[in-house]
């Protein structure tokens, strides 16, 4: 009997060995909570972590970044995103902090474009304008997940199917969105779309970083580097004029890296009209890689380094110049002018009204693919 017994004792414990598959022992690891309910569907949120010492939260809700940890040069574990600390703070009033972006990140001119023919009128939602999908973008609606974790990286499958006409969008489109965090602090976000009609699509991400603090402070002395030496101006709408410029002698040019706040207060009409920078450059890529570089950023304090490559032409730097105070997140911070930047891959604001600009056109058969990868270390 006693040696029955120590074969099944021997037996689970080979079990619960061949069941445990590498991330047992690589230090990924998946978890999954409730963060709250909405229209009586069950929104979670799942956490990420390494043995790199990053953890990374993310909420079925929009496909929000909640937040993310990252070490310092002393080795201090400590979240560099604005956010919320529950659901209902995303529901109410969220200025897109964290979210996945779409069917079209940006503004769209008039909240209107036409294809093959075509009008389509979208949702005014940002004065005469179309913004970031309209009024129940991607980052309003919950998505289905799906955790994976392996030998070297762990994250999350995010899907969603936008049907037809949703917020004016022509065409059913069924959209994934990959977030993997790997071993070595590298953050990967891999978009997805296929449509059954024409229709446009330009997703990207709006996660607000603060490498200091988290948005305690303002992001005026994080040193910036952007690998564009054009950018896109806007009118007093903030919509491309359809003109591309060089960045050289004016505030705009980031081609060397130096604070943002350096120029950021210049008696430059760019400046005047958005506030601050909120702006679309058009990347440098003479070699035509596929994943380019776009962006660094390097805060002194902290040690914190970021780079992004990606497979966008353009990039779009949000200073953080509608955040007024008005505004109380997580911890109970509240979030001040400028206290956080976001970094949006894209392709060009208002590109389905400007020809002249890298199309966005998506038509069935074909599969929208892009990736976005976003490097942390120590500098």
């Amino acid at each position: 009997m006693k040696s029955l017994c120590s074969i099944l004792v021997l037996s689970v414990i080979c079990l619960v060995i061949i069941s445990c598959n590498d991330s047992c022992n690589s230090g990924m690891t998946v978890t999954k909570e409730i963060f709250g309910q909405l229209d009586g569907r069950d929104v979670e949120i799942y956490t990420i972590t390494n043995p790199g010492k990053a953890e990374m939260k993310v909420t079925t809700y929009g496909g929000i970044i909640t937040s993310f940890k990252l070490p310092d040069k002393n080795g201090i574990l400590s979240d560099v995103v604005l956010g919320y600390d529950n659901l209902d703070g995303y529901v109410k009033n969220n200025p897109y902090f964290g979210a996945t972006i779409g069917r079209y990140g940006n503004r769209i001119g008039n909240a209107k474009f036409t294809l093959d023919g075509n009008e389509y009128s979208l949702a005014h939602n940002d004065g005469p304008n179309s913004l970031h999908g309209g009024v129940k973008g991607f980052d309003k609606v919950v998505w289905n997940a799906q955790p994976f974790s392996g030998s070297d990286s762990a994250g999350l499958i995010l899907k969603y199917l936008s049907k037809d006409g949703e917020e004016g969008f022509p065409g059913n489109l069924d959209v994934t969105v990959t977030y993997t965090l790997t071993k070595d602090n590298t953050f990967r976000i891999d978009y997805q779309a296929a449509t059954d009609k024409p229709t446009i699509c330009n997703l990207t991400n709006h996660t607000y970083w603060n490498f200091k603090d988290a948005g305690k402070s303002d992001i005026l002395q994080h040193e910036l580097m952007l690998n564009a030496s054009n950018y896109t101006p806007v009118d007093k709408t903030l919509i491309p004029t359809g003109v591309i410029e060089p960045v050289k002698d004016t505030p705009m040019d980031f081609t060397a890296a130096h604070a943002i706040g350096d120029n950021i207060n210049a008696d430059y009409e760019q400046l005047k009209i958005a506030g601050g920078y909120d702006h679309n450059w058009k990347l440098d890529n003479p070699a035509n890689v596929k994943m380019n570089l776009a962006a660094t950023v390097y805060e002194p304090t902290t040690g914190r380094f970021m780079e992004i490559l990606t497979e966008e032409p353009g990039i779009q730097f949000y200073s953080g110049n509608f955040l007024d105070g008005s505004i109380t997140g997580k911890n109970g911070d509240v979030y001040k002018f400028r206290s956080g930047f976001c970094l949006e891959t894209q392709h060009y604001p208002d590109s389905p009204n400007k020809p002249e600009f890298p199309s966005v056109v998506l038509r069935p058969g074909e599969v929208y693919k892009t990736t976005t990868i976003h490097k942390f270390s120590i500098k």
